[in-house]
């Protein structure tokens, strides 16, 4: 079996590419912050429910009403873009908002680490298994 063939681990691979795709839509929001008449942008995140039925059935609950829900471009990427409104327009037309846009860059780095760990640390359970620790 190889490795590609672990969900998890694609879902996971997946889901590093879509963090890394959406830190430079977010710098590019970042660098138009001046641009007139500019909108911000952003993707949304994959939907693994489609793509793997026995999977679908995890989701995290939330235990306590504080919590907050996880956190889409060109046509050149395989992600879906976001194409909500909810932001404030400058005289100059752009609305690109740079706290707004900082917050999504920095909870995008945090979610993307958190991948790239659960990634390393499967593959390290697998090479347990397989006595090449």
């Amino acid at each position: 079996m190889a490795l590609s063939d672990i969900p998890i681990l694609s879902m996971l691979r997946t889901r590093m590419q879509w963090h890394q795709e959406r830190q430079r839509v977010l710098a590019e929001n970042v660098a138009n912050s001046d641009t007139p008449n500019f909108r911000p942008r952003d993707l949304t995140p994959p939907d693994f429910s489609r793509s793997t039925p026995q999977v679908a059935a995890l989701t995290l609950a939330r235990t306590d009403p504080g919590h907050l829900a996880g956190v889409g471009i060109d046509g050149s990427t395989r992600f879906a873009t976001n194409g909500r409104g909810g932001y404030e327009v400058r005289p100059a037309g752009n609305a690109v908002n740079l706290e707004d846009q900082m917050l999504k860059v920095a909870a995008n780095q945090m979610d993307h680490q958190a991948a790239a760990t659960l990634y390393s640390r499967s593959l390290g359970l697998i090479k347990t298994a397989l006595g090449r620790a």
